[in-house]
């Protein structure tokens, strides 16, 4: 007969032995990932600075204790699956890698089966890891949510019964204008500082358009109207092309001061507290990436604002779809805004055109409206876009933006197979890109090749560039996927020094290690400083590799570390399967999908991030107490 203490020892062997294993596990991985290592960071040779000293003996403990712990939680007992930490371990531990490989040879090894054995050993890690945090978080939204009942005050946030009451509320213009006003007040001394503002990116072919009345859409019409026309208008009248460039700048100031303002006050009904509405209004007016494009003739910031309205709307019509399509005000400014995103920037089209099929599958209860407003939306748009293509008899003759990464590709592949490739391939690739023009290839930006497309040769015989393409791509499959990494893995990789015009001269300088922002002030403008030492800080921030070398802050500039901010909070909501979080998030990824597809990576593109982010975050946290549903 088995005595209680015969039972209590067996418990002890079985705990003893289950520890024993999970003690034996974590040390394999850590030494795994420890080896590992250096498959993740840019750094040539044969890692002997790192495998002989004494750090690799400090990572290995850091990492065995950690995922020592990580494996002691009984997830078994959880119903939440392994399915989204082991996506999001796995694709991050492959974005590191291939980044770091690209960062220092331009081309990712896939032939190397050691590369890919550090790859799996991190996904493993990288899964555990990410679990174990979206665990404590989770755990933490249980706690909150009994202290949110014990409480009505609880954590500062509104209970959901006066959220509720709180959807039909129209903002206070009052507070609206004072926040607004205290952005724009913290936008003001840079605007002094680079005066008449950042006038870049395409700046001077925009404005020139307006002035010889010689339109294309290469460039959005709607922009090159606004630019080009308030520029010209103010210069008409006054006689100074900066004026016209300051009065665009103060425009576009107050414009995206009232929207990141309205976005607070919608938080604020949302029930953010006081110190959080502070602290994200200081961050919207502050910071220098929200700052340096909220000040830039580019199209990029105003697209920002757009997608921000958007998402913020989204949120209200994926929660209460049927009180949002009553509310005319919301509708319209929903309406509004999606047109305006998709008119200034043509990938806004076709992010919104595969969203519109998610919020269409989700809304199917509501499904005569939910189609009402997309289709109808995308009716107005391409009817404005036809509309304004025909009255200023713009040439739409381009093709070479919709195969930038067509292009970068075949380039690539002549760039290493000139000489062997068949003199016949050769003369088909020819019709469409010159020899000359493919002297132009660099593997991080295809600016200096697609320029020199011939669009009047595609138009002709489509096909024959297509199949040349197809074929191409069968027998180099791997220089296809290396040439378009180069000119993606910027938005992937949270590491990356931005420096993709290296070397390139534009008006008043020539880059040099750093392509982080345009800057300058094209001609007919000119730089006239009224704060030259403010000045000279952002110069650094967009030319030079400066806050690249203070740890911690340097991802606060990187499109990489904010993209995969975004993905590890969408990825916790969608653990938890709060779906409807996430769908309005699904817009900005989509945009960002768009991107990758693009010439090159630069912050422009996806500044929508830096607004994503901080709108994410607050949905996570009131996750945490169920309410706002």
């Amino acid at each position: 007969m088995k005595t209680k203490s015969d039972k209590k020892t067996k418990q002890t062997a079985y705990f003893v032995n289950v520890s024993g294993m999970r003690a034996i596990a974590a040390a394999l991985l850590a030494l795994g990932g420890t080896w590992a290592f250096p498959y993740l960071l840019s750094v040539s040779g044969d890692f002997l600075e790192y495998t002989n000293s004494i750090l690799s003996v400090f990572l290995f403990l850091g990492l065995f204790v950690f995922v020592e712990k990580a494996l002691a939680v009984n997830y078994a007992e959880k119903e939440r699956s392994w399915f989204y930490p082991g996506l999001a371990g796995g694709l991050f531990s492959l974005c590191m890698v291939f980044g770091s490989r690209l960062d220092l040879k331009e081309s990712v090894p896939f032939k190397e089966g050691k590369m890919w054995l550090g790859i799996l050993i991190w996904a493993v890690l990288f899964t555990i890891i990410i679990r174990y945090f979206w665990e404590i978080m989770a755990c933490r939204k249980q706690v909150y949510r009994i202290q949110a009942c014990v409480s009505e005050a609880g954590s500062g946030i509104k209970k959901k019964e006066d959220l509720e009451n709180t959807f039909g509320q129209r903002i206070d213009l009052r507070s609206l204008g004072i926040r607004a006003a205290v952005i724009f007040l913290c936008f003001f001394p840079v605007f002094l500082a680079v005066y008449p503002g950042f006038f870049v990116y395409d700046a001077q072919e925009e404005y020139l358009q307006v002035v010889t009345r010689n339109f294309t859409t290469h460039h959005p019409l709607i922009h090159v109207l606004l630019l080009g026309g308030l520029i010209q208008l103010v210069y008409k009248v006054s006689g100074s092309v900066n004026l016209g460039i300051a009065c665009y700048t103060i425009l576009q100031m107050t414009v995206m001061s009232v929207i990141f303002a309205w976005c607070v006050e919608k938080l604020k009904q949302r029930g953010m507290r006081k110190s959080g509405r502070v602290l994200l209004t200081l961050y919207f007016g502050l910071c220098p990436v929200l700052v340096m494009f909220s000040l830039c003739s580019a199209k990029d910031g105003l697209f920002t604002g757009m997608l921000l309205i958007m998402v913020v709307l989204l949120q209200e019509l994926c929660k209460e779809p049927e009180a949002f399509f009553k509310n005319r005000r919301k509708m319209t400014l929903m309406s509004v805004s999606t047109l305006g995103m998709m008119l200034l920037r043509h990938n806004g089209f076709y992010a919104f055109f595969v969203f519109t099929l998610l919020l269409i599958i989700y809304l199917r209860k509501e499904i005569k409206k939910a189609l009402i407003y997309p289709v109808g939306i995308i009716f107005i748009y391409l009817l404005c876009n036809a509309a304004l293509t025909g009255l200023f008899h713009a040439d739409h003759s381009e093709s070479q933006e919709m195969l930038t990464v067509p292009i970068s590709q075949m380039a690539r592949v002549y760039a290493d197979e000139k000489d062997t490739l068949p003199m016949e391939e050769k003369e088909i690739l020819h019709r469409y890109l010159s020899e000359e023009a493919l002297a132009h290839y660099t593997p991080k930006v295809s600016d200096g090749v697609k320029i020199h497309f011939n669009n009047e040769a595609f138009a002709a015989d489509k096909g024959s560039f297509f199949k040349l393409w197809a074929k191409w791509g069968a027998s180099h499959p791997f220089t296809y996927l290396n040439a378009w990494f180069m000119t993606s893995y910027g938005f992937w990789y949270p590491d990356t020094v931005i420096d993709v015009y290296r070397g390139n001269t534009v008006f008043t300088f020539t880059y040099g290690d750093s392509s982080y922002f345009g800057y300058e002030v094209e001609e007919p403008g000119s730089r006239e400083s009224k704060m030259p030492w403010l000045n000279e800080l952002y110069r650094k921030m967009s030319l030079e590799i400066f806050q690249q070398k203070i740890p911690v802050v340097s991802m606060l500039f990187s499109p990489g570390f904010f993209f995969w901010v975004m993905m590890f909070l969408l990825g916790y909501l969608c653990y938890l399967k709060e779906y409807k979080r996430v769908l309005p998030f699904a817009l900005p990824l989509l945009c960002w999908l768009t991107v990758i597809l693009g010439p090159t990576y630069l912050v422009r593109y996806v500044v929508f991030l830096w607004v994503a982010v901080p709108l994410l975050l607050w949905e996570v946290n009131c996750c945490k107490f169920d309410n706002w549903k």
